[in-house]
């Protein structure tokens, strides 16, 4: 069965983008605002919701960026839809995960980041936004070009 996921790329103004750092396994990764999808809730409607409970802004998504597959025997079968969400004017703040105890949060830090303070991050999550994020968000008037938004991660 298929376990299903997003990422939502939020530009600001400055076109910094929105990241979030969070800690897992031991250490700490930056990625894109996002999470799991719920029973009874489509991909758009998980990415607009779990924007809000990361960061506090609520966000109009745009278009979807990439969707992401990978099939490991570790991990199962699993996608992410990344989406692009209109540029933001707010400010973001730290906020929760529901679904974990106060003192068990991952989150730990939220900021806008412009692309040569993401690229040189240890742990930018997943690596591919280093090379890609940016061209398609400095892509001519209608957003990304013609791009394949269909993705499988190498298996780890």
């Amino acid at each position: 069965m298929w376990t299903g996921g997003v990422r939502v790329a939020v530009p600001d103004r400055e076109g910094r983008v929105l990241l979030v750092r969070q800690w897992h396994d031991g250490r700490d990764i930056w990625m894109l605002p996002g999470g799991m999808i719920e029973a009874g809730e489509d991909a758009e409607q998980a990415a607009v919701r779990e924007v809000q409970e990361e960061t506090g802004l609520a966000i109009t998504l745009e278009k979807m960026l990439w969707h992401v597959e990978e099939v490991s025997a570790a991990r199962g079968q699993r996608f992410v839809n990344f989406f692009l969400a209109a540029p933001c004017d707010g400010t973001p703040a730290l906020g929760t995960d529901p679904e974990r105890a106060d003192g068990a949060q991952a989150l730990r830090e939220v900021r806008f980041m412009c692309r040569k303070e993401a690229e040189q991050l240890e742990t930018l999550y997943p690596a591919f936004l280093k090379a890609e994020l940016w061209p398609l968000l400095e892509s001519a008037p209608g957003g990304p070009g013609a791009h394949n938004p269909f993705k499988r991660r190498e298996k780890t």
